[in-house]
């Protein structure tokens, strides 16, 4: 089991995993239903301005095997680029809605929600036009608010929302930032990829000082992991000495059916849930049942 770091806390942990999965046909996909306990109804910013290091696709397939284990979830492409919008086989265009919408107040969440998987799995798309929000909202007022505000008023029905940021800490993660209840930061296991968690904790403490003093860093994965390279090994091992329970259990491997996914506008879990990335994406969505993440955290 070489794509994560196996303690004997962790393989009785996934042996009970397994012991709790039974194949389900769903919506034509041969996919896991996992049993979970915990009834959610929060917000997750998945955050890293650092490109590369498998947000999106962390965003998509933990959207996806939540949804498999009958959790209604939302998935928020706040990105420009839209990777998360064309992962799920939709299509980057305005005539349905898009997050552009729901920044500008011109429509409101129910308008704009698109049915991926019914009933467990709703997107609101990204558009490249997004990119220009950040422009035209510098003069509105509590325009650090505006993603917020219209979350607020329409996700009461969901028991989880994905807030899939783009690979900055511009206005866009800012409104996501301000908009969640936690962070669930990706992080490639590579050295450069820690200068990126640095500053991304750092802007969370800002954030939660001044904006949204409930934000939480809700857990750090990591991704990319190659169980071959002794410096995917090295950083992981820092990471957690560094973070301890913050880290999640799960890792996430370098796996060639995650690329080839998005391809086929569909998340792995979809694609080739036998992979070991689609079932490292179902570890963890088992963890987010457990409430790993999801609890209220000391900031003191």
């Amino acid at each position: 089991m070489g794509v994560v770091k196996m303690t004997h806390s962790f393989k009785k942990s996934l042996d009970q995993f397994f012991n709790r999965l039974f194949w389900w046909e769903l919506y034509g996909y041969h996919a896991f239903f996992v049993f979970g306990e915990v009834l959610m109804g929060r917000i997750l910013a998945v955050a890293n301005q650092k490109g590369g290091v498998g947000k999106t696709a962390t965003a998509v397939n933990l959207a996806a095997a939540l949804g498999a284990a009958e959790k209604r979830v939302l998935l928020v492409d706040c990105d420009p680029q839209g990777n998360a919008t064309t992962a799920l086989g939709s299509e980057k265009t305005m005539g349905h809605g898009t997050v552009y919408d729901l920044l500008s107040g011109a429509r409101q969440v129910h308008e704009v929600v698109r049915r991926v998987a019914p009933p467990y799995l709703d997107l609101v798309a990204s558009v490249p036009d997004l990119s220009g929000a950040e422009v035209e909202l510098v003069h509105v007022p509590q325009r650090e608010f505006r993603l917020r505000h219209a979350l607020q008023a329409g996700c009461s029905a969901y028991d989880l929302v994905l807030l899939d940021c783009p690979p900055s800490l511009g206005l866009l993660t800012l409104n996501a930032l301000v908009a969640a209840d936690g962070v669930l930061a990706p992080l490639q296991c590579e050295f450069h990829a820690l200068e990126g968690l640095a500053q991304l904790i750092r802007t969370v403490e800002i954030v939660r000082e001044r904006l949204n003093p409930g934000l939480t860093l809700a857990g750090i994965v990591l991704t990319m992991y190659d169980a071959e390279s002794g410096l995917s090994r090295q950083v992981a091992e820092e990471v957690r000495q560094h973070f301890g329970d913050q880290v999640f259990a799960t890792v996430i491997p370098r796996d060639r059916r995650l690329a080839e996914a998005p391809g086929f506008g569909k998340p792995a879990v979809w694609y080739d849930v036998r992979s070991a990335g689609a079932l490292a994406y179902l570890g963890l969505a088992q963890e987010i049942l457990a409430g790993r993440g999801l609890k209220e955290q000391d900031h003191g």
